[in-house]
């Protein structure tokens, strides 16, 4: 996995830069609601992207890396499958992100070879659609992600223990994925100015609901703890 989302990143700017030579000097680089041109500028801008997946890739190996590391020096055999888990999963996300800009990037390079004041796709709701997809790969994994202080959904009550995080991170997973879907539904019908507000809408609601229900956990917790007493 972390060879594919190298693979994938590197071919990212390596196709980028071949296609640059078949673009004129100026292209579109951004449009308003209406799908027009309303910014012109170097086509070396289009490697800005490819450079940011790039940084992205490198700072998912450095966690990567950390939870290997943490994995080869687990005391326990708890801990070192915990870790061992953690890093499976940073890979899928890892290779998901990287591929969802690749895929945002060929777009963004078709669009500027055929050239033209009018777009010829709708990018907020193709950027949309792909954040969506995100969030739905993003909901899957993160039940199988252990407790852990850099990924996954962290708030005190949910890092309280082990069933808080697992009972928080299970609801937060569903959340997520019911975001993403009603994103990818949104994008199909609404306009692109109200998809994008709808889509924070998601995740705001996503958030608060998740973090309700994991208070809710957390004090079922303190109640367990407190009758045992």
């Amino acid at each position: 996995m972390k060879k594919a989302m190298w693979i994938i990143s590197v071919l990212n700017l390596g196709i980028t830069a071949v296609v640059l030579q078949f673009l004129p000097e100026s292209v579109p680089m951004h449009f308003n609601v209406a799908g027009a041109v309303d910014r012109w500028g170097s086509k070396y801008e289009n490697l800005l992207l490819p450079a940011i997946v790039l940084a992205l890739s490198l700072f998912l190996h450095l966690i990567i890396f950390l939870f290997e590391k943490k994995a080869a020096g687990a005391s326990t055999d708890k801990e070192k499958a915990a870790a061992r888990s953690n890093t499976k999963v940073i890979k899928i996300i890892g290779v998901s992100i990287v591929s969802m800009f690749t895929v945002l990037q060929g777009f963004l390079l078709y669009n500027a070879y055929v050239g033209g004041s009018q777009s010829s796709f709708n990018f907020g709701k193709i950027t949309c659609i792909l954040c969506g997809i995100l969030f739905v790969v993003l909901g899957d994994f993160m039940p199988k992600l252990k407790r852990n202080y850099l990924l996954g959904f962290r708030i005190k009550w949910s890092m309280y223990n082990d069933t808080t995080w697992m009972k928080s991170n299970r609801f937060a997973a569903i959340a997520m994925v019911a975001a993403g879907i009603a994103t990818i539904l949104s994008s199909l019908f609404a306009n692109e100015s109200l998809v994008i507000i709808l889509t924070l809408a998601y995740l705001m609601i996503a958030a608060l609901v998740s973090t309700v229900y994991a208070y809710t956990v957390y004090k079922q917790e303190l109640g367990k703890e407190e009758k045992a007493e």
